[in-house]
């Protein structure tokens, strides 16, 4: 579909397109195809998707999903990992996991890559918050710093290897330090 400057696109439209890789966002009425992921963003998207299913998927507390078309407030947005709690999965009638996402991720991670905007990303990790996301992250790994955006809190900057990064109250259980995030790049 090819638009001209005074047509506009929906967003049921634009549900109906077919998915491009990498995936298009549809934001504010534009569609924005996301950078490719390169080798340290696919490291640590790869790992950190892992690590926290690794804590949160036993118990059935939530679930992390690595590149998960989510529509919500108008938009429709591919976090490059979405977390969501147990109750707030969507299912089938089957009981097993919907491919349809109409909800904002409990919590939203994006991994900065070359060239990539941090203003844009943060205005997508904003409009999650803007729609109940507990905590949204924002990983740099040119600069080894992870900024920590919540609901009504200004954003914190972790960029110290010692410290540790703070995760939603759901998965308290999940302990990892800046250094030990940016060490998957090493392995």
């Amino acid at each position: 579909m090819i638009l001209t400057s005074s047509q506009t696109l929906t967003l049921s439209a634009f549900l109906q397109l077919p998915e491009t890789e990498p995936a298009s966002e549809y934001i504010n009425g534009e569609i924005i195809q996301k950078p490719m992921p390169q080798g340290k963003h696919s490291t640590i998207q790869g790992e950190l998707v892992t690590g926290i299913n690794v804590v949160v998927k036993p118990s059935r507390i939530a679930r992390a999903f690595p590149e998960l078309r989510c529509t919500f407030g108008g938009r429709s947005i591919v976090p490059d990992i979405s977390v969501f709690v147990q109750d707030r999965i969507p299912r089938d009638e089957n009981g097993k996991i919907a491919n349809i996402f109409q909800a904002a991720p409990d919590w939203a991670i994006e991994i900065l890559s070359p060239e990539q905007s941090q203003t844009k990303v943060t205005k997508k990790i904003i409009h999650c918050l803007e729609h109940k996301t507990l905590m949204g992250w924002i990983i740099d790994p040119e600069e080894e710093t992870v900024i920590v955006y919540v609901p009504l809190q200004l954003p914190q900057v972790f960029d110290e290897p010692s410290q540790h990064l703070p995760v939603p109250e759901f998965a308290t259980e999940l302990r990892l330090t800046v250094g030990e995030l940016f060490s998957w790049l090493l392995e």
